[in-house]
């Protein structure tokens, strides 16, 4: 084999195609990275990691913040956001660092530059060095792990300075801005209001449906958005913005709501609007020509069960072919499309997929929600634990919060779990093994969880 010819070549080095070659390399494929920025995606450089980084230190600054309830008085307190993010890229490069490592060792070669598909077995690579030359790389196989990016609706003014993306964000430098509007009520943007709101900083909230994160179950989106009203956050459901205009230092966002006109100041606009697959230029015109039907009309590409597209040689995983855009689940799709060019049945289930907002307490999901098991057809029971009877709660004052368990009618198999608690990012991963497993809620409730704990509350749950 020469330089520029491999087993598989994966175009991204996001969760889906780094871990991706990390399986393939193991499995004894001669393994390639294309990647046009930093290693590790969008999770690492402009998501889950950058974001949780930044939450970490406005988690402490809101806790020191309240210490005088907890009888810890603290004096002379600020936040630096110059000095945060600095740590964010601090940690961002810390992980960075072991994803090249862990190339080097498993002797992946990684190219950096763009990467354009011009049949199943050839890429044409143009490298970002200078002076390197351009050049096709062959191989028996390519995954296409592209990604995704934020979504920016045609808003008149929306290219403003300071209207800015969750990308743009992740990098804001100076002060703490005082007011801040954020356009949509999903994860994304409630990330974002708890970061903010713990900094300092006075938070609107404009959502155009009717509900806050509104992938997530009903209840869960109407308890959040108590919680975040009761803590001073202006929340604004069904509600459309109509323009950015700027108004002196501020930028005034008007938008309608009841069929009434409003207008609200901002120093920083946060549009968190959704993400689409990062999918154009990917593939040359001659070979989406001759495939007609290979991208949807959202620019998602289509694949089958085992994650190949239309063309054998080509397969794609991740946010570049739409569904749960999480990294967890590219991940997963990358090791059983991995697992399928080898003649394999991929060996991790692709349900249920948990998903968690990181607010204060923290929301988890997974399985079917009541209503989802309605419109299935599928009749449930419902068991409910509310939180402020949890001892770990009432030490940590947190706010309402609940467990919600769905299981079936007919036999009381765990099917679904929504979560508004402290640690349900940690403590949802039992319950989609219950769920993943096929256990009845009895096998959850009969086994003996540590006291006093936040998880102890799903065994309270279980025997209700």
């Amino acid at each position: 084999m020469s330089d520029f010819e491999f087993d598989l070549v994966i175009i991204g080095a996001g969760p889906g195609g780094y871990e991706a070659a990390f399986d393939a390399a193991a499995s004894g494929m001669r393994t390639a990275v294309i990647e046009k920025d930093k290693v590790g995606g969008t999770c690492l450089n402009r998501g889950c990691i950058p974001t949780k980084a930044i939450m970490h230190s406005s988690d402490i600054y809101r806790d020191a913040n309240a210490g005088a309830a907890f009888g810890v008085d603290v004096t002379g307190l600020s936040a630096d956001l110059d000095r945060i993010i600095a740590r964010k890229n601090q940690v961002v490069e810390t992980l960075q660092n072991g994803i090249l490592s862990r190339f080097k060792k498993d002797k992946i070669t990684l190219l950096q530059g763009t990467a354009q598909v011009k049949d199943g077995h050839t890429v044409a690579f143009s490298p970002n060095e200078d002076g390197e030359e351009s050049r096709d790389v062959t191989a028996k196989y390519i995954m296409v792990a592209t990604g995704s990016h934020p979504f920016v609706p045609p808003i008149p003014g929306v290219d403003l300075p300071g209207v800015m993306t969750s990308d743009d964000l992740l990098d804001i430098s100076g002060p703490v801005p005082e007011e801040m509007v954020i356009i949509g009520g999903g994860v994304i943007g409630i990330e974002f209001a708890t970061v903010f709101f713990d900094l300092g900083t006075k938070i609107t909230i404009i959502e155009a449906l009717d509900g806050l994160i509104p992938t997530m179950d009903k209840e869960l989106g109407r308890s959040l958005k108590m919680n975040l009203k009761k803590k001073g956050i202006d929340v604004h459901t069904g509600a459309a913005v109509t323009s950015f205009t700027k108004d002196g230092d501020k930028i005034a966002v008007a938008y309608k709501e009841k069929e009434k006109d409003f207008v609200v100041p901002a120093d920083v606009v946060l549009v968190s609007t959704g993400r689409r697959s990062t999918t154009a230029g990917v593939f040359s015109d001659d070979f989406l020509a001759s495939h007609p039907d290979f991208l949807t009309q959202r620019g998602q590409i289509v694949v089958d069960q085992n994650y190949q597209t239309a063309e054998p040689g080509i397969y794609a995983i991740g946010d570049a072919i739409g569904g749960i855009m999480l990294a967890h689940t590219a991940t997963a799709e990358g090791r059983n499309a991995v697992a399928a060019m080898n003649g394999k049945k991929g060996d991790i289930r692709m349900e249920p997929v948990p998903s968690v907002i990181y607010t204060s307490p923290e929301i988890a999901q997974v399985g079917l929600t009541q209503d989802e098991a309605k419109e299935k057809g599928i009749k449930v029971k419902t068991r409910k634990f509310p939180m402020s009877a949890n001892g770990k709660t009432v030490i940590e004052d947190l706010d309402r919060g609940y467990i919600k368990l769905v299981s079936s009618e007919e036999d009381d198999t765990l099917l679904g779990a929504q979560l508004m608690c402290g640690r349900a990012s940690d403590i949802i991963a039992e319950l989609a093994v219950a769920i993943g497993n096929g256990l009845k809620v009895a096998d959850v409730a009969n086994v003996i969880h540590p006291h006093p704990s936040f998880v102890e509350a799903v065994m309270d749950t279980a025997r209700l």
